[in-house]
């Protein structure tokens, strides 16, 4: 019976993420941004503690596997896709392309379908147990969760429109299945030489986090991602 118990708890946890993904999706729909932001990161908590909890306890299981990529395209893939769907309402839309008002929100569900791409190649990818390839969907969330709420009156300004809505979301949904590397953060040592790529990024992310309030993590990732290309980009040289 204890063993049974036991074999349920990182599934629960798994189902915990699951339902704050939900939640945040309903909240998204009614322009919800914040309770949206705050449910999101309650569903990262939880897919974090439900890996380690599965292997704590040695109960992995391959339903385990298939409930977490489920679970994480809710709350990683359609969350989102929710919060720039009613953004999509929100933005101006210039006269070129004011006939397609009632359309264009419905693109943010491209969003969803690259974000359950990107997790079924994530699960078949042996490459990617020590780094990344394509942008992880938790940050691609995370980076358009922040960039939404932290810079809500600049996003629905004349200064933004519909089109660069649009040009933003089909180039994050690219990013997340392009087969670039993107450096992982785990430190073997604390060697300049080995890792000064880390130590550059972690530098430059002190002053975001310092004057950029919740803007600061889609700072942060936006710099990752530059950083990951140019990182690539001279080694390919």
């Amino acid at each position: 019976m204890a063993y049974f118990i036991t074999r349920q708890i990182p599934n629960s946890i798994t189902c915990c993420n699951l339902i704050s993904g939900c939640i945040a999706a309903g909240a998204a729909f009614h322009g919800y941004y914040g309770k949206a932001f705050l449910f999101i990161i309650i569903g990262a908590v939880f897919d974090f503690f439900d890996g380690m909890s599965a292997r704590l306890l040695k109960v992995s299981s391959p339903i385990g596997k298939e409930l977490d990529s489920l679970a994480d395209v809710v709350t990683f893939g359609v969350a989102p896709s929710a919060m720039i769907f009613y953004l999509f309402h929100e933005v101006s839309y210039p006269a070129f392309i004011a006939p397609l008002r009632y359309v264009m929100p419905y693109t943010a569900f491209l969003m969803a379908a690259f974000s359950a791409l990107r997790l079924a190649k994530f699960n078949l990818d042996t490459r990617q147990t020590s780094s990344f390839i394509g942008v992880p969907t938790p940050a691609n969330t995370l980076f358009w969760a922040s960039l939404i709420v932290g810079n809500h009156s600049f996003l629905v300004s004349p200064h933004f429109n519909a089109l660069y809505l649009f040009l933003c979301l089909l180039a994050c949904s690219i990013l997340l299945v392009a087969e670039i590397p993107l450096f992982a953060l785990k430190f073997k040592n604390l060697s300049w030489l080995e890792n000064k790529i880390k130590f550059i990024f972690i530098l430059a992310c002190i002053p975001m986090i310092i004057f950029l309030g919740l803007s600061c993590f889609a700072a942060i990732i936006a710099w990752y991602v530059v950083l990951s290309l140019l990182t690539w980009s001279r080694k390919g040289r």
